[in-house]
Order: C-alpha cells, then sequence, then structure tokens
C-alpha cells in the first residue's frame, strides 16, 4: 500500500513538474519572441566579408596599420593604444592617453562591432570607420601625425609599398594616407563579436538563465529599447544626456555639450550618440566621461537620468545579468611582424 501511495505521489509530482516547466518555456518562448523583434544576433566575420565583398588584401594592410606605431609623431601610439583588441575594443581608462601625456577629452568607445553604428564617435562626427581613422591619427591629444608624415613613413618602407600596391591595385599612387584609413577601416568592420549568449537565445538555444530572462524583460519594459536596440543594442540615434533627470556633473561635465558642440545648435546641448551595449561588460569605466567603474551603476543613472525612474536593487542586478550576456566571442588577431624602418624613415618626435 506504501508502494501504491508513493507510486502515486510521484506521478503526481512529475506530471506537476511538467506542467510548471511547459509554462516556463511558454513564457521564454514568448520572451525570445518579444527580443526578435527588438535585436539582431551579430553576425561572424566571415559573413561580414561575404556580406561586404570586403577586399582580403585590404583587411592584411588594415591589420598591419591598426598596430603600426610608426604612423605616430613619437612612433608609440597605434590604434590598438585606445582600442585594444585585447580588453574588449577599448582601453579602460577614464579617457584615453595620447601624444606626450595628453589626456584626450571623452572616453574610448569600443572598436568591436563598431561597423554596426550608424556614425562613429560620441557626437557622431565621423559618417564611416574610414573618416573616423583619420581623426585620432591627426589628433594632437593622440597621434598628433599629419598625412604628409604618414606618407612618408609608408613609402619609405618597400614592404608597405608592395602591400598598398596589391590592396589598392588600381590606384597609379596607392600609398596615400587616405587608402592608409580606407585600409583601417576595412580590417575594423572584421572586428565583431558573434555567439554571444543572447545571441544564441535570439536563436532558439536555452543560452539564458532566470536571473539574465529577467534582467531582459526588464530592459525591454522599463524602456531602455528606447534607446538600445538593433544588432549593436545602441549606436544608432542621438539622444540628450539627461532627458529626464540631469545626472551629477562629474558623470556629464557641463563643459562638454556634446553633439551641440559640434553643430552648434543649443537645442542639441548634451545629446550623445546611445552607446552600443555589446560587451559592455568588458569596457568600463562608462559615459562619455569615464568615470563609472561599475555596471551596476551605470545602469542606476541611466535609469534615473533617461527613464525618470529608480530601479530596485534586484531590479538593476538582473539587468546588469542580461548585460554580461552580450559579450561574445572576442576576435582572435594576429600581432603582425611589422617592415624594418629603412634610413629614409622620418625619425620619432615626442615633442
Amino acid at each position: 500500500m506504501f508502494k501504491r501511495y508513493f507510486s502515486l505521489g510521484s506521478s503526481a509530482a512529475l506530471a506537476a513538474s511538467l506542467l510548471l516547466s511547459g509554462v516556463a518555456n511558454a513564457d521564454t518562448e514568448k520572451l525570445r519572441e518579444r527580443a526578435n523583434q527588438l535585436f539582431k544576433p551579430v553576425p561572424t566575420a566571415e559573413e561580414i566579408i561575404k556580406e561586404r565583398n570586403l577586399n582580403a588584401d585590404q583587411i592584411e594592410l588594415g591589420r598591419m596599420l591598426f598596430f603600426e606605431p610608426r604612423i605616430s609623431k613619437s612612433h608609440i601610439i597605434t590604434c590598438n593604444t585606445c582600442h585594444s583588441l585585447g580588453t574588449g575594443g577599448a582601453d579602460n581608462v577614464p579617457t584615453s592617453i595620447g601624444h606626450n601625456w595628453d589626456a584626450g577629452p571623452r572616453n574610448s568607445p569600443t572598436v568591436l562591432n563598431s561597423v554596426f553604428n550608424a556614425t562613429q564617435f560620441w557626437d557622431g562626427r565621423a559618417k564611416d570607420l574610414q573618416e573616423q581613422a583619420e581623426g585620432p591619427i591627426q589628433a594632437d591629444v593622440e597621434m598628433n601625425a599629419t598625412p604628409k608624415m604618414v606618407e612618408e613613413v609608408l613609402n619609405s618602407i618597400p614592404t608597405y609599398q608592395e602591400l598598398f600596391a596589391k590592396a589598392f591595385a588600381d590606384d597609379k599612387k596607392p600609398v596615400t594616407f587616405k587608402n592608409a584609413t580606407e585600409a583601417i577601416g576595412v580590417f575594423e568592420k572584421t572586428l565583431v563579436t558573434p555567439n554571444a549568449p543572447f545571441d544564441k537565445f535570439l536563436k532558439g538555444e536555452d543560452a539564458l538563465n532566470d536571473e539574465e530572462q529577467k534582467g531582459l524583460a526588464l530592459f525591454m519594459d522599463k524602456g531602455c529599447t528606447a534607446c538600445h536596440s538593433g544588432v549593436n543594442l545602441g549606436g544608432q540615434s542621438f539622444f540628450k544626456f539627461g532627458q529626464v533627470q540631469a545626472p551629477d556633473e562629474k558623470v556629464r561635465p557641463a563643459s562638454d555639450k556634446g553633439l551641440a558642440d559640434l553643430t552648434g545648435d543649443a537645442n542639441q546641448e548634451y545629446f550623445f550618440r546611445a552607446s552600443p551595449l555589446r560587451n559592455i561588460a568588458l569596457t568600463a569605466p562608462y559615459f562619455h566621461s569615464g568615470v563609472v567603474w561599475s555596471l551596476e551603476e551605470a545602469i542606476d543613472i541611466m535609469a534615473k537620468a533617461q527613464l525618470g525612474q529608480t530601479l530596485e536593487k534586484d531590479e538593476i542586478s538582473a539587468i546588469a545579468a542580461f548585460l554580461h550576456t552580450l559579450t561574445g566571442e572576442q576576435p582572435k588577431v594576429e600581432y603582425p611582424i611589422l617592415p624594418a624602418s629603412t634610413a629614409k624613415t622620418p625619425k620619432p618626435d615626442s615633442n
């Protein structure tokens, strides 16, 4: 009799468990369906190369130039200095340190997945990655070089002459500053991070736990997706930082007016491009000021400043857990062996 009772009890428990599991699975599928309406998985580098018909020789030249210190005035600074591929495509300091140890005005955005951004830089002043590459090379607080100097360096090295001729075969004069920045931009388009747990979830896999799913639901329900959606969860549009409530001046310095500094339009004061959130767990400190080191603190600030909401501690923790699922497979880029300088190569200048 005891065995019969126990057997019936086990069957009932199993049925209840299956019922609950079915409800949970239904909720997960509903959440997945909602998410797929707002977000897209990151494609692989191979898919990007094929889809955009990227030139393999330009990619290889761009890889070398990305790590080439001699295109900086001091022969010390590279693109990778501020956009380190070993640390999430950023440099993990408040603002980047450039030529002569000068600090830049804003936090360095990640280069990873930047191909998906509508524009480049916090104020969107570069329309694409090629144009973006022109800026830091010439900025006096960054690489502090000139187009003429860059061309002199590259023309002084036979290997680079050969690589440019191969990558830009239709050009009569292939070694130019424009072609150098074009190659860097083409290489950067391949720096994507696919197969994050969130991508796998979007594709139907059981890749997010209950806490992460709760965070995703909150991220959508609270209104975060008004600024952070699409493939890169941001990087598409400009919004006022302090839409509802101005953040602390340490976080949003009064001296940096954002888009208004570029356009001269007072109505665009404190407007910045919505930060892409892919790999956000790897790229602290946060915001253009680079003063917030905690992802949880950043979430709290954004909820108050942009949405006018004060989140509960468990809500912040859940959203942070979801944001950690946006960390994808980091690009495995081999550090290039660069060609040697020659007697004609301009000497470094640290002044």
